[in-house]
């Protein structure tokens, strides 16, 4: 296997040089404006090598980061792996980041340059980064000292509020590739011939891990689509010829929800991948679509070196199995643990904690958090990645999902930190407290319910627009309230800690409180209204 994606491409387009590395649907290519829907190897190389030329020439290399706000077009890929040929990072940027967010990430960062869509520069411009848009020559740079290796610097949500860069190696990207090619079954993949298809963001490591460096290293090609619409989405497979597919739990809720057609099973995806379907969905999805659901797990930090899913029999559907730990792939381990690190009996609910076997337990795992050594020690504690997930592992070693010990909302692929919400909410003068929790979603998994206490209660139903506006201007949309309910008083331990526990029924059925406001069609106007100048933030479309 080549060291970096940027040499495995090198590689992979003399073998591969008229297969295609990138095919975008029809409608999605006229929607960019794009000249072209479907890129070969060849053609990918050729523009990786001319970038690559570009910004050598600019004094780009080893110890630099470029953050890229090109949303989930090839030219993504593109830019990353002409930057990575001269071990330059790269920082994805969320399109649907306010000004706030953004400017934190850029300056966090330490980026020397951005580069983003035309239609973009004014969403990035005047942060303190030099800004250009896609296809115009980098301005030179400066030369620093050499870096360590890194791939890219990936941001990945918290619970202390701000976003945490996750430090990214080439080693850490190989990994997946390693895992994919080491599958075999349903969900081997056939050199030369795999189509993948992922509505996935460019700037969440699946995309850019899982599903890219898995068709790069087979010698497939990465479906693009701009963002899942499940109404064009059997359309989409069937004209791109999808072969796989790599999924979160809201798009089968969704498809379910569509009027049976006679074309939904007349697709030739041999498996979907991904996390998340609800457990009552899952045999009702493959029994209707006739298309199999294989439940995963990752995160930023584990990447594939730590990857599970439940790709062998049983898979215990509609039971959330991940499968187990002793998978094809790199070699890792796993353990259940109580609080106090000790190892669950079998059966029993306990954090997952997981590691790459043999004598370094990092191998291929993220290299830790930038500029936060603390926070990289305590999740890497007793020589164990805590992964902050509940999972519980039957006699023959399957693990299941049980819930999140983090203090994080999941929507629609999205994880929000509760405490960045009730920072934003809190700055609005009428708020005295707030908390911010999950509420079950149907469609979206979650969604972000606000308990305010006000200062003045006199007039509830225009302060719960107040503070959605309030939000609105620091946060991006899916992290925007969709329920704010009104308390006298939040209950809170001794040292003044709210219980968010105690909150729990009212997070179960939140219209049915005289207090709650609900604001999901507000949230859904400002979200089709779009905050950005592009029709292609987000990653589901109602339509």
């Amino acid at each position: 296997m080549s060291a970096s994606p940027a040499a495995l491409l090198e590689v992979q387009a003399q073998r591969w040089s008229a297969q295609p590395l990138f095919i975008l649907p029809q409608s999605v290519a006229a929607m960019w404006g794009l000249p072209q829907n479907v890129w070969t190897y060849a053609e990918a190389v050729k523009t990786v090598r001319t970038l690559r030329d570009a910004y050598r020439a600019a004094g780009y290399g080893s110890g630099h980061r470029v953050a890229l706000l090109l949303e989930n077009r090839p030219a993504h890929f593109l830019h990353w792996l002409a930057l990575n040929g001269l071990g330059v990072s790269v920082v994805p940027v969320n399109p649907d980041y306010s000004r706030d967010e953004a400017a934190y990430l850029l300056s966090h960062s330490g980026a020397v340059l951005a580069v983003a869509l035309p239609e973009r520069l004014a969403q990035i411009d005047g942060l303190g980064v030099p800004v250009i848009a896609d296809g115009t020559p980098p301005p030179t740079v400066a030369r620093v000292e050499p870096g360590t290796g890194e791939c890219a610097l990936i941001y990945t949500s918290g619970t202390t509020g701000k976003p945490k860069g996750c430090l990214l190696s080439d080693a850490y990207f190989m990994g997946w590739a390693d895992w994919y090619l080491a599958q075999g079954g349903q969900i081997a993949l056939r050199p030369g011939q795999e189509r993948l298809i992922t509505p996935l963001p460019s700037f969440h490591v699946n995309a850019m891990g899982n599903s890219f460096m898995g068709m790069l290293a087979s010698g497939g090609a990465q479906v693009i689509v701009d963002r899942f619409h499940p109404r064009s989405w059997w359309t989409n497979v069937r004209e791109t010829g999808a072969t796989c597919c790599h999924y979160l739990g809201v798009m089968p809720a969704i498809l379910l929800a569509l009027p049976e057609g006679p074309d939904e099973r007349a697709h030739g995806l041999r498996f979907g991948l991904g996390g998340g379907v609800h457990p009552d969905h899952h045999a009702a999805f493959e029994a209707r679509f006739g298309l199999p659901l294989l439940e995963g797990w990752a995160m930023t930090e584990s990447g594939g070196a730590c990857l599970l899913a439940a790709v062998d029999a049983p898979r215990h559907v509609g039971q959330r199995c991940l499968g187990k730990p002793s998978r094809p792939g790199p070699a890792m381990e796993a353990r259940i643990v109580d609080e106090a690190g000790n190892t669950s009996p079998a059966g029993t609910p306990g954090e997952l904690v997981v590691r790459a076997a043999g004598a370094d337990p990092r191998r291929g795992l993220f290299s830790g958090y930038l500029n936060d050594a603390q926070a990289t020690a305590e999740i890497w504690r007793g020589g164990w990645l805590h992964t902050g997930d509940i999972m519980r592992q039957d006699a023959d070693g399957s693990l299941f999902f049980v819930d999140r010990l983090k203090n994080i909302i999941r929507r629609s692929g999205e994880n929000i930190s509760a405490l960045e919400v009730e920072g934003a909410i809190a700055a609005h003068p009428g708020v005295s407290q707030v908390a911010v929790v999950a509420v079950p979603d149907p469609i979206r998994d979650e969604e972000v319910l606000a308990v305010v206490v006000p200062k003045d209660a006199s007039n509830e139903a225009a302060l719960a627009q107040e503070i959605f506006d309030h939000a609105a201007r620091s946060l991006a949309y899916y992290k925007l309230p969709a329920f704010v309910a009104f308390a006298d008083s939040l209950p809170t331990t001794s040292t003044q800690k709210i219980r968010k526990a105690e909150l729990g029924t009212l997070a179960e059925d939140p219209v049915s409180h005289p207090r709650c406001h609900d604001l999901r069609t507000r949230k859904k106007s400002r979200r089709r209204r779009g905050d950005m100048p592009s029709t292609t933030n987000g990653f589901v479309d109602a339509s």
